[in-house]
């Protein structure tokens, strides 16, 4: 599983210098037309890439990669998503609750990036995507997103939060979240060994402050307006 962040083309180059700033990655050449482009880290598979999107406002989304896409989308359809769009070796669907993701084809990452060591000497990576889910549609959510990945749910202390941890060596988990208000979408996570720090950092490449939750996270909102959260978990 990779996260994509999809940002509008006006903001597209601020974005593009505060994402690999911030995750200690380099971007890569331009594909599809100059549309896409992958974070590349020093070591290990890239697990986030970056898109130029024709509509606002600045978001996430999610790519499955599987072995066989015609017949992973046939099961996923078989579950409850609905087809947007297909070809060859992507297919674009929308889950239950209107979180849009893709299937693309597995070519064979096993490994994650490591989390980088910055001045100072805490830790960050990017390892997990957010599924943001209205309250009426979160029960029959978290049973597809469960069916689907065929991931272990682990508990959370939090009743608005749940987890779904992959097996390894897949890199990046996801975390479901019940919203009480607001549409249904996606964000991204990372982990940090120190949050005060990692959180100063950021705001000095350029984001804002949401919101603090002491001892817990701080979402932050990137200089495309994307909203994020720096989240108090060991780096792995």
């Amino acid at each position: 599983m990779t996260g994509f962040l999809d940002t509008p083309a006006a903001d597209a180059a601020a974005a593009e210098r505060f994402w690999p700033a911030v995750t200690g990655t380099t971007l890569s050449a331009r594909r599809g037309g100059g549309t896409f482009a992958t974070l590349l880290p020093a070591a290990g598979d890239a697990n986030l890439r970056v898109q130029v999107v024709g509509d606002p406002p600045a978001r996430a989304h999610l790519d499955l990669h599987v072995g066989a896409v015609p017949a992973a989308a046939a099961r996923v359809r078989e579950l409850g998503a609905a087809l947007l769009y297909s070809e060859d070796d992507l297919v674009v669907l929308r889950s239950p609750a209107g979180i849009v993701f893709c299937l693309v084809p597995w070519s064979g990452e096993r490994a994650g990036p490591a989390a980088p060591v910055w001045p100072g000497g805490h830790a960050s990576v990017a390892d997990q995507l957010c599924l943001d889910i209205p309250d009426a549609a979160y029960d029959r959510e978290f049973t597809f997103w469960r069916a689907v990945t065929g991931w272990r749910a682990d508990p959370v202390d939090s009743p608005e939060f749940e987890r779904l941890l992959p097996p390894p060596p897949i890199p990046m988990r996801l975390l479901l979240q019940r919203l009480q208000s607001g549409p249904a979408g996606v964000h991204l996570d990372l982990a940090c060994s120190d949050v005060a720090a990692e959180v100063a950092r950021h705001e000095a490449l350029g984001a804002t402050v949401v919101r603090r939750v002491p001892g817990d996270w701080t979402t932050l909102r990137d200089p495309a307006g994307r909203e994020y959260c720096v989240t108090a978990r060991p780096p792995s």
